[in-house]
C-alpha cells in the first residue's frame, strides 16, 4: 500500500494543469471511441489470507485481448460496452474462453468547465474465463454494477517541466454478483497532456470482495502507469500494471498495450 501511494503521489507532483477523457466525462452526442487492449499478466507469488507474499508452486499466467466501446446517445448519456477473450494457466489448470460481457449507461449528473459528476449502471454476463481475478475460470453467473465518478480538470497554462493540462478522477462502485461475493471497488486516475500528441496516465485499481461466511474476502490493489501517443483519430498506449497489495490474490505484473480509435 505504501508503494502504491508513493507512486501516485510522485506522479501527482509531476502533473499540473487538463482536458480529460475519462469516466466522469460523457461522450458528446453522436461521438464515441473504441479501445482494443491486450494484457499479459504473470505471477510467481501471491498474497496469502494475512496479506503476506508467498511463492506460488508454479508461475500463473493470465492473458486477455479486450474491447471497450462507448458512444454518446445525448450530450449527457453515454452507452458503454466491454468484453474480452482470455487464456491462461497455473499449476492446476489451463483455460481459454470468453470473459464477462458488460453493457451499461453513464449519465452525467452535473458538469461545469472543470468538474464532472456521473453515475453508471451496468449488467455483465459471465463467461468461461476468469470473471474475477481471485476466482477459478467459469465461476460466476451475472453481475450488476452501480458506479459514481467525479473528475476534475486543471487549467491550460504550459508548465516548463510538467504537462500543459492534467486531470484527476475518482470512481467508487458496488458490484452485486451471482455466484461470487459482492464487491466494493475504488479506482483513481491522474493524467497529464504534454502538447497535443502525448499523455501520461497513472492509475490505481482497488477492490474488496465481501466475506463469505467464515472465509474472508479477497482484497487487491494494482497500480498502472502508461504513455499514450495520439495520431489524429488514433492513439497508441503502452504501459505496465503491477499488483501492489492484497489478500488471496496473485502478485501479478505485465505489459498493457492498447489502440484507441475516436469517431
Amino acid at each position: 500500500m505504501n508503494a502504491a501511494a508513493a507512486l501516485l503521489a510522485g506522479v501527482a507532483v509531476l502533473l499540473s494543469p487538463a482536458v480529460a477523457d475519462a469516466g466522469a466525462w460523457t461522450q458528446p452526442k453522436g461521438k464515441g471511441q473504441i479501445i482494443v487492449k491486450y494484457e499479459d499478466m504473470r505471477a510467481d507469488q501471491g498474497f496469502d489470507p494475512d496479506g503476506n507474499r508467498v511463492d506460488l508452486p508454479q508461475e500463473r499466467r493470465d492473458s486477455s485481448a479486450g474491447v471497450f466501446a462507448e458512444y454518446g446517445l445525448t450530450d449527457r448519456l453515454t452507452v458503454q460496452f466491454k468484453g474480452d477473450w482470455q487464456d491462461g494457466e497455473d499449476i492446476f489448470l489451463n483455460y481459454e474462453g470468453r470473459g464477462p460481457l458488460e453493457i451499461g449507461l453513464t449519465w452525467q449528473v452535473w458538469r461545469d468547465d472543470a468538474t464532472a459528476v456521473s453515475l453508471y449502471g451496468g449488467y455483465a454476463s459471465a463467461g468461461e474465463g476468469r470473471n474475477a481475478g481471485y476466482a477459478a475460470p467459469g465461476v460466476g453467473d451475472h453481475d450488476f454494477e452501480a458506479r459514481v465518478s467525479v473528475g476534475r480538470s486543471f487549467g491550460g497554462q504550459p508548465v516548463r517541466w510538467g504537462p500543459d493540462r492534467s486531470f484527476v478522477e475518482l470512481q467508487a462502485a458496488r458490484r452485486m454478483r451471482d455466484g461470487l461475493p459482492d464487491e466494493t471497488r475504488v479506482d483513481f486516475t491522474v493524467g497529464g497532456h504534454f502538447g497535443e500528441s502525448w499523455m501520461v496516465l497513472a492509475q490505481a485499481f482497488g477492490g474488496a470482495a465481501d466475506d463469505d461466511g467464515s472465509a474472508e474476502g479477497a482484497r487487491w490493489l494494482s497500480v498502472e502507469t502508461s504513455v499514450v501517443r495520439r495520431l489524429g483519430d488514433w492513439s497508441l498506449q503502452a504501459g505496465w500494471r503491477q499488483t501492489a497489495a492484497g489478500r488471496e490474490t496473485p502478485v501479478s505484473g505485465g505489459p498493457v498495450l492498447a489502440v484507441w480509435r475516436r469517431f
